[in-house]
C-alpha cells in the first residue's frame, strides 16, 4: 500500500469560499457569518475525480492522509470565534469526503487558532475531529499570525494544553503554516519552508520532548533547510550542549513533499529511512509539469522509486512509517483487513 501522508482539500466545492468571503466581510461589519451553503454529495465527488481521485490512480497511490487547504487556514483573518467557525466548517467538509471514498481518503483536521488567543477552542476542535469525526492527526500552526512571528517558540509552555490532548489521543501533528500577510515572505515558495526549518531549530533548542516523549511531529516538505544544512544544525546542537540530533529523531519525521530527483537523494541519504513518510501535497503548490522530465513536479513517487534502497526500505518510506506514526491509521486499516 502506498499511503501519501500530505494532501490538502484544494479542490473544494466553491460554496465553500464563498462562505469564507462572506464571514470575512461579515466581520468587517462587526456580525458573524450564517452557514455554508448546502453541498450535495455529487459536487463534492466531481470537485474530486477530476483531481485528486485521477491523479491516486495515475500515479498508483492509495491513500492520502487528507486536511482542509493549508493556506487557506487563514488564522491571521478574524477572531477566535471566526477561526472556529472556519475549521469547523472545513472539516466537516474532509468528514463528508471520507466518508464518501473511505478507501481512498482518511483525515486530519485544522486547528481553529488566532494570533494571542489561548487553546480552548483548538483542544475542543481536536478532540472532536478524533473522537466523533474519525480523524487520525492534526494541522499545528506554529505561526498563526501569518508570517509575523508572534507566537511562543513550539516547546513553549504555552503549547503544552495541544501537546497533553494529542498523547492523551494517540495522534501526531504536522507543522503547518497557512498564508503569509507579510509581504516579504512568499506563502508557499518562503513562509512554508521558513516554517519548517524555524520548527526544527524550535525542538533543537527545547526540551519538548522529554515533557512528551511520544509526542510525535512531522515537519512537511522535506524537512525545509534542515536535511540541506544537517551539519550545521548537528554543530549548533553540540556548541548548545543540547542532545544529538539522533534522539530529536525518534520523535519528528519528514515527508517527501520535494519535488526534484536531487532533492529527494538528499533527503534519503541524510534521514534515516524510519523517519521518512511518502507525501506529495497534491494538489497544492506547484501544479505545473516540469518541462525537463516531462512529468509533474508533484509526482513524487517517480522520485522514491529512483532511491537507491532496498524494497523494505521503500515500504517503510511509502507504508510502515505512517502506520507507526499515525497508530490510528493502522487501527483503521487493520480493521478493515490491509
Amino acid at each position: 500500500m502506498i499511503i501519501d501522508c500530505h494532501g490538502h482539500y484544494t479542490t473544494a466545492p466553491a460554496q465553500l469560499q464563498a462562505f469564507r468571503d462572506s464571514q470575512l466581510a461579515a466581520l468587517k461589519g462587526g456580525a458573524q457569518a450564517g452557514e455554508v451553503d448546502s453541498i450535495s454529495d455529487d459536487e463534492i465527488r466531481a470537485s474530486l475525480e477530476g483531481a485528486q481521485l485521477k491523479f491516486q490512480r495515475e500515479r498508483g497511490t492509495d491513500l492520502t492522509i487528507f486536511s482542509p487547504r493549508a493556506s487557506a487556514m487563514g488564522h491571521h483573518l478574524g477572531d477566535t470565534q471566526t477561526s472556529l467557525a472556519w475549521t469547523r466548517a472545513c472539516n466537516d467538509l474532509i468528514a463528508r469526503v471520507v466518508t464518501l471514498y473511505p478507501d481512498n481518503f482518511v483525515g486530519v483536521c485544522q486547528l481553529p487558532q488566532s494570533p494571542g488567543a489561548g487553546l480552548t477552542e483548538v483542544v475542543g476542535e481536536l478532540e472532536r475531529c478524533i473522537t466523533e469525526l474519525g480523524f487520525i492527526g492534526c494541522n499545528l500552526n506554529p505561526d498563526p499570525s501569518g508570517g509575523h512571528w508572534t507566537a511562543p517558540p513550539l516547546t513553549d509552555r504555552f503549547w503544552y494544553p495541544v501537546y497533553e490532548k494529542m498523547t492523551e489521543l494517540d495522534v501526531p501533528a504536522m507543522v503547518h503554516v497557512s498564508a503569509s500577510c507579510n509581504p516579504a515572505f512568499h506563502a508557499t515558495g518562503a513562509h512554508y519552508i521558513n516554517a519548517d526549518t524555524t520548527a526544527f531549530m524550535q525542538f533543537i533548542q527545547g526540551d519538548l520532548f522529554r515533557d512528551f516523549p511520544t509526542l510525535r511531529m512531522i515537519i512537511p516538505h522535506g524537512g525545509g533547510a534542515a536535511p540541506y544544512h544537517w551539519g550545521r544544525y548537528r554543530g549548533l546542537a553540540q556548541d548548545m550542549k543540547r542532545p544529538p540530533l539522533t534522539t530529536l529523531l525518534q520523535n519528528v519525521f519528514f515527508d517527501t513533499c520535494v519535488y526534484h530527483q536531487p532533492g529527494i537523494d538528499l533527503l534519503g541519504e541524510v534521514i534515516p529511512v524510519d523517519n521518512i513518510l511518502f507525501g506529495s501535497e497534491m494538489v497544492g503548490a506547484v501544479r505545473g509539469i516540469d518541462p525537463t522530465t516531462g512529468h509533474h513536479y508533484d509526482d513524487t513517487r517517480r522520485y522514491i522509486e529512483s532511491l537507491p534502497l532496498k524494497a523494505a526500505d521503500k515500504a517503510k518510506i511509502y507504508e510502515g512509517n505512517a502506520r507507526r506514526v499515525f497508530p490510528r491509521l493502522d487501527q483503521t486499516l487493520k480493521a478493515k483487513g490491509k
